[in-house]
């Protein structure tokens, strides 16, 4: 099992490249002392969020520590979940921070122009992308080190750990970003008619910092989970096929080429002469792919792998940017549905947001097509195994794309400096820019997020039912029905509750921004300042309280079908929780996006711009859009991946069933 050197190599690089780009993006400058003051309370509202939450999260894995324990091979197993765990949550944080300190570079780095905005902002994600791929592949190429084929089945502990915190970053980010900024709108935009990111708005610096808890940490440790848990699966399913050790090392060697294809495409993200940044993002997504099949077909070709393998690698690549681009037709600033949308604003609230769910249900079709497609071209290539590697092939790209989804809230938070500091209106004018990208961007790899955790998941599925001995899944069998009614209840209950989440710490912070400009005098004129440590305070607190039932919804909900009903009704429930929680988080993203820059769109003029009665109702729109977009349609993808690797985990256990 020497291949995993190679890996191992390639998982450092990655790393070092990650330490290289913050570095250099560090070096950048600063900007005025009013430009740092900003930046350093987002960077302290952002690190104390995580750091509180990390506590949240220590409870919860001590107990699964204990639990583990006492399966076979506990100590071992023990020892493979406490690394992912720790791997996704040193991808968040490093992430995190790094993007925290990018923002006030960016705002510094607008004033020479775009191109120099763009490539600081880029810089600082890449930082997020390489960290979540070196972290993955180091994590788990040590762990191979130390395992045989016989004991591979224990990277369900790495998948495990990863996915744990993922659905607390997700979750609680997802709360807590939608809480501050739903609260920010609300009274901010329609109430008082203050613009986006203005230092009058108390619930100002809690927004901000919910860009980078939210969209950053927290969508770099989704990913991150995706990364690691379609590797494991992958992996399982040639253990579970009797492979050879090359085919066995075909995943580890595809995902170290997309690392080096991710490398090389940095070189075409970058602002030529006459670019744009929408086209320079698509130069570099399109780079990376096109280098990525290059170096695959060369590894199957010089392997002696069958043709096969590429072909599923080729599609699951394709897949990335096919439903990338599927995404920004239906949720892209300026698209057809982003324009119908503002117009039904023009009729009020109501009209906005059924045109804005309308546009959502009709936009999971193509996608839902799109990774159908990648799984028959998987499977009729390699069989099983051609599913897993699709997967791999898509996630091979998270590098990529993870650098562009953290250029979003970096160029969000740079244009809330650039309007908090005052700074002349060409400044404001490239954040803006760059801002209404990277929203778009946010959006478009959400599409991506979701897409591979559907197709990570399905591989999952695969190696359950060969961890179980399930050779297929008999619908008319009744314990098989209640297992699938279950599945697709799952979603939609975990959602509910997320939903309630931002509902009840949103109005919290309604009355609090409405307190503080009632009992500040001054706030509104400038004179006074407002305390946004209290608005940082509702955000974290009620954030971190509403974490802990989706959490027992997605560890006991398979745990006790299994337990009680046994495998066949626990392969139902994950039958039935795939397909509904993919297509309910493709509808809550979509929709919320096309109301999102649906309200930006008005705001750039259009329809009567910024104060109109159509751009109060717009942001009506985008509030209800917001939670769906950037907390409960993201964490149904963390919540698909921790149901499959519990039931992988305790699948020795689900054999035996109490009913």
């Amino acid at each position: 099992m020497e291949f995993y050197y190679y890996s191992l190599a390639i998982g450092i690089l990655s790393l070092l490249f990650s330490l290289v780009a913050a570095y250099t993006v560090l070096k950048k400058p600063e900007g005025t002392e009013k430009m740092k003051e900003i930046s350093n309370a987002i960077r302290a509202g952002s690190k104390a969020y995580l750091l509180r939450q990390l506590k949240t999260i220590a409870i919860f894995a001590v107990v699964l520590v204990i639990v583990l324990a006492f399966l076979p091979h506990g100590l071992q197993l023990d020892v493979a979940f406490i690394t992912g765990a720790v791997a996704s949550y040193l991808t968040a944080y490093l992430g995190m921070n790094v993007a925290v300190r990018s923002n006030v570079r960016t705002t510094k780095s607008a004033e020479k122009g775009v191109s120099h905005a763009f490539s600081t902002a880029i810089l600082g994600g890449s930082v997020t992308g390489f960290a979540a791929v070196g972290f993955g592949l180091v994590g788990l190429s040590l762990l191979l080190a130390f395992l045989t084929l016989s004991k591979v089945e224990l990277l369900i502990g790495f998948g495990f750990g990863a996915s744990l915190i993922s659905l607390f970053a997700r979750v609680g980010g997802g709360i807590y970003t939608k809480a501050a900024d739903v609260g920010a709108d609300l009274v901010g935009k329609t109430e008082l008619n203050l613009p986006e990111d203005d230092p009058r708005n108390p619930a100002v610096i809690a927004d901000n910092v919910g860009d980078n808890v939210g969209d950053c940490a927290g969508m770099g440790a989704d990913v991150f989970e995706s990364y690691a848990v379609t590797l494991v699966a992958s992996l399982l399913i040639a253990a579970g096929l009797s492979l050879s050790s090359a085919q066995f090392a075909y995943p580890l060697l595809i995902a170290s080429a997309g690392i080096i294809a991710s490398m090389l495409s940095m070189a075409f993200l970058r602002i030529g002469r006459g670019g744009s940044p929408t086209s320079a993002l698509y130069k570099g997504i399109s780079a990376s792919i096109i280098i990525a099949a290059i170096l695959d077909i060369a590894i199957t070709y010089l392997g002696h792998y069958p043709a096969g393998y590429f072909i599923s690698v080729l599609g699951g690549l394709l897949l990335a940017i096919v439903i990338f681009g599927i995404t920004d037709y239906y949720t892209g600033t300026g698209r057809k549905s982003v324009v119908k949308v503002s117009t039904a604003a023009k009729g009020g609230a109501g009209t906005d947001v059924i045109m804005g769910l309308a546009v959502g249900l009709r936009s999971v079709w193509l996608p839902v097509i799109a990774v159908v497609v990648g799984i028959l071209v998987g499977y009729f290539s390699a069989g099983l195994y051609g599913i897993g590697i699709a997967a791999v092939g898509m996630l091979s790209l998270t590098a990529t794309i993870l650098t562009i989804d953290s250029f979003g809230p970096i160029t969000d938070n740079a244009g809330g400096i650039a309007e908090m500091s005052h700074l002349p209106e060409h400044v404001r004018k490239v954040t803006d820019e760059l801002d209404g990208v990277g929203n778009t961007t946010k959006a478009t790899t959400k599409g991506f997020a979701i897409g591979g955790a559907a197709l990570s998941a399905t591989a999952l599925f695969v190696a359950f039912a060969n961890a179980v001995g399930l050779t297929s899944i008999d619908a008319l069998n009744p314990i098989v029905t209640v297992g699938i009614f279950i599945g697709v209840l799952m979603p939609f209950i975990f959602s509910s509750f997320l939903m309630e989440a931002v509902g009840h710490a949103a109005n919290l912070m309604v009355e609090e921004v409405r307190r503080q400009v009632r009992t500040i005098k001054g706030i509104l004129t400038g004179k006074a300042k407002p305390d946004y440590a209290k608005a940082v305070d509702i955000a974290t607190v009620n954030a971190l309280k509403s974490l802990v039932i989706p959490e027992l919804i997605a560890i006991v909900t398979p745990i006790a079908i299994g337990l009680l009903l046994g495998k066949q009704a626990l392969g139902g429930l994950l039958v039935g929780m795939i397909p509904a929680s993919f297509l309910l988080a493709l509808f809550m993203a979509n929709s919320g996006a096309t109301m999102d820059n649906a309200k930006k769109y008005v705001e750039a003029g259009n329809f009567g711009g910024k104060g109109s009665d159509t751009h109060k109702a717009a942001v009506v729109g985008d509030t209800v859009g917001d939670p769906l977009k950037d907390t409960a349609g993201p964490a149904l993808n963390s919540m698909i991946k921790v149901v499959s690797t519990i039931s992988i985990l305790l699948a020795p256990i689900f054999v035996y069933a109490l009913i």
